[in-house]
């Protein structure tokens, strides 16, 4: 959550920032008016227990009837500590849940607005121009039909609509690139981490995700476990309520695993194919981190994330997310979108954000300050990277496909896969 003290201290650049997101800047004048009242609550509670230790030395010393009097007071004002400490107890309580509906503090710079209103940062790579080639592009699930690389329709037979089976070709392709992610992930210093994907509620809390109200996550009601729509999330609770050692620089880790998504919002939208759907595979990025060094980590994630487009030779942009579009642990987010020659469009492939100290102090994860200014602990920050997911394969296919149906394969992905050079069409 956010950090009281710095909206106490400044409460106009919390309002500005809920404005840009479009959300309820009436907020912050809640939370200050809670505050208030909880310092005040407090102060009460601990004035009435220092009359109460103060009347426990006096009933010692007294006798007779004198003594009498001093008990029935006493009993009084423990009766009054009690109430004042509940209502302590209420007033904190009361600005924490308004605390939680308080999403992170954006960054400068951050474009205000919804999901439309992002701004384009740079372009790399030209669409492809099926033109010079001779014939139409195929769309992904056409071409994976082809390879005999993409089932829908046993997917949906054994699971229901949106679910696929991934075979021959097309799960050597996952695998090549989740592999190959991950091994660039390992070379630039992180650990690599095969994460789970059931959570307990206050880790997907914790992380960000509302789990009382957001229909995009799925819920084992039996075992009150939360499937996760990416391992941020176990990554996020796995050093929850430590201390970290953060002097030999940031803690770097590479989670693989299945993901799960709802898509409760998304009805008619990209229903072919394996664009949007309910299971996909990832490899995430995950970094804790210093408040001062977290701008620099972000840069070095985006960086990262455009190394692996370049290795599967894809066209694409890079956006700065709009206020309005980030969720609600980011601070800033960058999408690099590829270009899908049947769409006409970009597509989302991967998404790195700054958490700032947001989700530490929801997951408590501190790291200790030794300077000579200051000593004790405070939030570190957390960031988050997508290196690769199973959406690659539809620009990969597209992108990189031959009049035939075949599909030429990238190099850098070539050892990978044995040395295919092209997955074939099925006879």
């Amino acid at each position: 959550m956010i950090d009281v003290n710095e909206l106490r201290a400044n409460p106009e650049i919390f309002r500005a920032s809920q404005r840009a997101r479009g959300a309820d800047d009436s907020l912050i004048d809640a939370v200050i008016s809670a505050d208030s009242a909880r310092r005040e609550a407090i102060t009460r509670y601990e004035s009435l227990r220092a009359e109460q230790n103060a009347f426990g030395k006096k009933v010692a010393q007294a006798k007779g009837e004198e003594k009498q009097a001093l008990l029935a007071e006493v009993k009084e004002l423990a009766a009054s500590v009690k109430a004042a400490q509940a209502e302590s107890d209420a007033a904190q309580t009361e600005q924490e849940s308004l605390l939680r509906r308080i999403p992170n503090l954006i960054e400068d710079g951050v474009p205000a607005g919804g999901e439309d209103d992002f701004e384009v940062i740079k372009t790399v790579g030209k669409p492809r121009d099926f033109g010079p080639d001779g014939f139409e592009p195929r769309d992904h699930l056409e071409i994976g039909e082809l390879l005999g690389a993409i089932d829908m329709e046993r997917g949906a037979k054994v699971s229901g609509a949106r679910f696929y089976f991934l075979k021959g070709v097309g799960a050597r392709l996952e695998l090549a690139l989740l592999n190959m992610a991950m091994d660039q992930a390992i070379a630039a210093g992180f650990t690599p981490m095969i994460t789970p994907t059931l959570v307990r509620p206050e880790t997907m809390q914790g992380t960000g995700f509302d789990v009382a109200h957001d229909d995009e996550i799925y819920r084992l009601a039996d075992d009150d476990l939360y499937l996760v729509g990416t391992s941020e999330v176990p990554l996020a609770g796995y050093h929850g309520d430590e201390i970290l050692d953060l002097a030999g620089g940031p803690l770097r880790y590479a989670g693989w695993s299945s993901c799960y998504r709802r898509e409760a919002g998304s009805h008619g939208k990209d229903t072919r194919g394996i664009i949007r759907v309910h299971q996909f595979n990832k490899v995430e990025m995950f970094i804790y981190t210093t408040v001062e060094n977290a701008a620099e980590e972000h840069a070095r994630l985006l960086a990262w994330e455009e190394e692996m487009l370049a290795k599967v030779e894809l066209p694409y942009r890079v956006i700065d997310t709009a206020a309005g579009d980030l969720g609600m642990s980011a601070a800033r987010k960058f999408d690099c979108e590829a270009w899908v020659p049947t769409q006409n469009a970009y597509r989302e492939l991967t998404s790195t954000s700054n958490c700032t100290t947001f989700q530490a102090r929801r997951l408590n994860v501190r790291e200790r300050v030794t300077g000579e200014e200051k000593k004790g602990t405070r939030a570190v920050a957390t960031l988050n990277g997508t290196l690769a997911t199973t959406r690659w394969i539809v620009a990969i296919l597209e992108h990189h496909q031959n009049a035939d149906g075949s599909v030429t394969v990238p190099a850098a992905l070539r050892p990978y896969l044995g040395g295919l050079e092209v997955l074939p069409v099925l006879s």
